[in-house]
């Protein structure tokens, strides 16, 4: 589908509104298909759905035409549609004139919104994740729809009231059309102008306001503006080339992620979040540790996390099969996962990891004082975890500011859905360790002493840590000097991973 053959937007409203009365929504779906014809269709496993959709109604059409990309006859389709409307805007197309076939000319995916407003991710035929066909395809400029990796942006994204937002690479426009709920002006990009046309589609479907759609790589369509958020999920895929515009970066190696995150610094104003998926190298005789903290911008806080790691084989195949190149010649296969494995040999990369960046612009790390936290946590979480971004920053700040006098002087409260885990064996009298345990937000969990067990399980604000330390001494038997002088490390890492919180709340100072 060429640009120029896209839908128009021009009846949208009245395309949503059919879909709304139809209950071709997130939750409708569910209720129609069933829970396990719904999870096939996250699989491309469209059997089910097709079973469950057997009936007349103007659900079952719609689920045929846009999820499944099946014919419909065009009693039903008018049934379910502003048919006349769909088809002069080119949503549908009508096959063999009047009374013949409907087909749908683009992928419309019902998508749920945080706060449970009902939103349409438009995207190319059989490209929606989950959808008909998977992904599977190599047409240079395809657009996707809305997968696992959009989501895990969407949720960990600061979604706090800004005047200002980029969504950098916007695809089929899932990140812009969060934005637009929180921010007044939304500024959405990307190399590929169909994905353009598709944000304004998915935005206009959704009935989202619209955004200043720019083209252009990386910054460029910017300028020298600035926002108080950008979020990118870029084209990472560490690859022989940019053959798929939509997910190869087109530069050697980590490049394009590398230049995304250290350009980001001067795109922010003060106090702003830039927030990116990306994936780097592992390097063999280098720490990857090291290589991304050389990415952070001067003036910009950072906080990484590193979600997987992937060996060099693993990592090719998974995007040969994400191409449906294992469905080609197998001599063109073997070529292509040479060319893969030639690329990480000369550049000496051992493996391939994935996760999270995010960056704040703050005074204290322009000052020489950057708070950069580089850190592996492939266990479970909570998502959404934007407010838990927030708050590892207003944390960072708190202990920036705090020595070790100021610590036993502050007042703490043990954070909310912490829980003590005893570990030994069934009958000791004590136990062999304690662990504390988060049940939300980043789910930590971590081995203490009995000093600092003790001394969380009894912060609730009213005391402040050095009066607490000299009760545990004085129960334990200890010099309370040195218990003063060993304990605000561990207080300091249990501030900073969420355990404790000051009493007055975070950023406050102690007395």
């Amino acid at each position: 589908m060429s640009k120029s053959s896209l839908p128009a937007p021009d009846h949208a409203a009245a395309l949503r509104e059919a879909l709304l009365a139809a209950d071709f929504t997130a939750d409708g779906l569910l209720d129609r298909l069933g829970a396990p014809a719904y999870a096939a269709l996250a699989r491309s496993e469209t059997v089910p759905a097709l079973r469950a959709t057997r009936g007349d109604t103007p659900l079952d059409t719609l689920v045929r035409l846009f999820l499944l990309q099946r014919p419909v006859t065009e009693e039903r389709a008018r049934e379910a549609l502003p048919l006349d409307e769909c088809v002069e805007d080119g949503w549908v197309n009508r096959e063999g004139g009047a009374g013949g076939e409907i087909r749908a000319r683009v992928d419309v995916r019902p998508y749920g919104g945080p706060d449970g407003e009902d939103w349409f991710i438009v995207s190319d035929l059989g490209c929606a994740v989950g959808g008909a066909g998977g992904i599977g395809s190599r047409e240079e400029g395809v657009v996707l729809g809305v997968g696992g990796a959009s989501t895990t942006l969407a949720g960990i994204t600061v979604r706090t009231p800004v005047a200002s937002a980029l969504d950098l690479g916007t695809g089929s426009g899932i990140q812009a059309l969060h934005a637009a709920q929180h921010a007044t002006r939304v500024t959405a990009t990307d190399l590929n102008p169909r994905a353009l046309e598709f944000t304004r589609l998915t935005l206009a479907l959704s009935g989202a306001a619209p955004a200043d759609l720019r083209e252009g790589s990386l910054f460029e369509p910017v300028g020298s503006d600035t926002f108080d958020l950008i979020v990118s999920n870029p084209p990472f895929v560490i690859s022989p080339g940019a053959r798929l515009t939509y997910r190869d970066g087109g530069m050697g190696g980590d490049d394009l992620c590398r230049t995304l995150v250290q350009q980001a610094g001067d795109h922010l104003n003060e106090g702003g979040y830039a927030q990116f998926l990306a994936n780097w190298q592992h390097v063999e005789g280098e720490e990857w540790q090291d290589r991304l903290r050389s990415w952070v911008p001067y003036g910009c806080d950072a906080w990484i996390v590193q979600r997987e790691v992937q060996d060099v084989t693993q990592y090719a195949e998974l995007w040969l099969r994400d191409s449906g190149d294992h469905r080609s010649d197998p001599a063109e296969y073997d070529e292509r996962y040479e060319a893969w494995l030639d690329e990480f040999e000369a550049r000496g990369t051992t493996s391939v990891g994935f996760g999270w960046i995010t960056l704040r612009k703050s005074s204290a790390a322009a000052a020489g004082n950057p708070s950069i936290v580089v850190e592996e946590w492939p266990h479970a979480v909570q998502q959404p975890l934007g407010r838990a971004v927030e708050e590892h920053f207003a944390r960072q700040d708190y202990l920036r500011d705090q020595d070790d006098a100021a610590l036993l002087a502050g007042h703490f409260t043990l954070a909310a859905e912490v829980v003590q885990e005893q570990v030994g064996l069934p009958g000791a009298e004590d136990p062999e360790h304690v662990v504390l345990r988060q049940h939300r937000g980043m789910m930590r969990a971590t081995k203490v002493d009995a000093v600092a067990a003790g001394f969380a399980g009894v912060c609730d604000g009213s005391l402040p840590a050095g009066r607490i330390l000299d009760a545990i001494a004085q129960l334990m038997a200890e010099d309370p000097v040195l218990l003063r002088d060993r304990t605000p490390q561990a207080i300091r890492l249990l501030v900073e991973e969420g355990f404790l919180e000051p009493a007055s709340g975070v950023g406050a100072r102690g007395e």
